[in-house]
């Protein structure tokens, strides 16, 4: 196992993953900015190790695993601990649809493999952006308690704004996922020479 730079990174993210469930179960303000900034600084490394390995020119076979699972690894946690969190159906349905995507395309992408068509299903402009947002709304989430939401006026707009920028998020995950059944049904097609 090569362990590069960006190597690194990724086996940070999914290192971090025990001390953001530490964090958001402590359940203070402090603790709240703590899984903040762990969470946001994670995605950083997201955006950051893959820039990184193709700019210095040290992909590996490695790294193209365990990124995509560190990323999923991550964001499922997450999810876990808001919907543990927060009793508020949008929080659920949303972790239920973004979690739900990543086993349908990483299934997808498994079974595209295995035609040898991965290219078909490489990441899409939608889901880049779709993962970009999603951070957003997860590092703001783990900022609020519910008693907060409860009790300050404050809280509560931001806790609703959060939940608007998450729901653009699920929207997208819906789309790129879309985008990517899309190319499924023509290579099945294809596939069944139907």
């Amino acid at each position: 196992m090569p362990l590069n730079l960006p190597n690194t990174l990724t086996l940070l993210r999914v290192a971090a993953i025990p001390l953001l469930v530490l964090l958001v179960n402590l359940g203070s303000p402090w603790a709240n900015w703590g899984a903040t900034v762990l969470f946001g600084a994670a995605a950083l490394t997201d955006l950051l190790d893959g820039w990184l390995a193709r700019r210095s020119g040290q992909t590996t076979a490695f790294g193209a695993f365990l990124d995509p699972v560190a990323d999923k690894l991550i964001v499922a946690t997450a999810l876990v601990l808001l919907t543990a969190r927060f009793d508020n159906l949008l929080i659920t349905l949303s972790a239920c649809v973004i979690i739900g995507r990543e086993i349908v395309v990483s299934a997808l992408r498994e079974w595209m493999a295995r035609l040898g068509k991965e290219a078909s299903v490489a990441v899409n402009t939608v889901a880049k952006i779709k993962t970009t947002i999603q951070m957003i709304a997860i590092s703001f989430l783990f900022l609020i308690l519910p008693e907060q939401v409860q009790t300050s006026g404050l809280y509560l707009a931001g806790f609703y704004l959060i939940q608007a920028v998450l729901l653009v998020a699920v929207l997208l995950t819906l789309w790129s996922m879309m985008v990517y059944l899309r190319t499924f049904f023509v290579v099945v097609r294809e596939t069944d020479g139907s």
